[in-house]
């Protein structure tokens, strides 16, 4: 018989999400003009943002690491982070597209932070293709590592820096005011909290699968 060990930090994962799913749809929310109820959107859609910057920046240590010390687990570690990071970016473009359409009336507008968003992860996509398209392992993890800082370089500015400098329908960015949705809502502030930290150990945790499948197809390849 199989016994299966799941650790404390993923038992607490799950607990959150839960909370997040359940808190997220029951609790009681500001009845706020155009946005009333799809402003629970906001427990996922900014929770995923979160998770895909915390999971790029741990790509990008992990890659000044490689190139550091040119140990091949730190490139393991960059590649599978990035990959989490990539989904949840996609799905923070998937849920911002449908929040989007409840409240401005369609899913894609011409909004910097839209299309900047769409332009980093285009930027990121290429990281792959320049992976797949390298034999060497070394060479790899080394064109694959300075790509990599440069993505992040880039992509930070996109996504925070240029679209508060100029007009967007976002709140806090260009001349759109901020609502403050937590000045207001105890309830929103419990739930929104605890799903950003939900969502980031979610990540961590899909970051951990991959990487050991990864470890495991190694092994399997060296011993056969």
């Amino acid at each position: 018989m199989v016994r299966i060990k799941l650790a404390w930090w993923k038992i607490l994962t799950i607990i959150l999400l839960y909370y997040t799913v359940v808190g997220g749809l029951l609790l009681p929310v500001p009845k706020l003009h155009i946005l009333n109820e799809t402003i629970r959107m906001n427990y996922f859609h900014v929770p995923m943002w979160f998770s895909m910057i915390f999971l790029f920046t741990y790509s990008v240590w992990s890659s000044f690491k490689y190139l550091k010390t040119q140990d091949i687990k730190y490139d393991d570690n960059a590649i599978e982070s990035v990959k989490v990071a990539f989904v949840f970016g996609g799905l923070g473009l998937v849920t911002g597209m449908l929040w989007g359409n409840a409240t401005w009336g369609t899913f894609w507008t011409s909004d910097p932070k839209l299309n900047n968003t769409a332009i980093g992860l285009l930027i990121y996509s290429a990281y792959f293709i320049l992976r797949s398209s390298l034999e060497d392992e070394t060479q790899r993890g080394r064109l694959a590592a300075v790509y990599n800082i440069f993505s992040y370089t880039v992509f930070i500015p996109l996504i925070y820096i240029l679209p508060r400098m100029t007009d967007s329908l976002h709140p806090g960015n260009g001349n759109n005011p901020t609502f403050r949705l937590f000045d207001t809502s105890h309830n929103m502030k419990l739930v929104v909290y605890t799903a950003i930290i939900a969502f980031i150990m979610l990540g961590w945790w899909l970051f951990t699968l991959l990487l050991r499948l990864r470890v495991l197809k190694k092994y399997q390849n060296e011993t056969f």
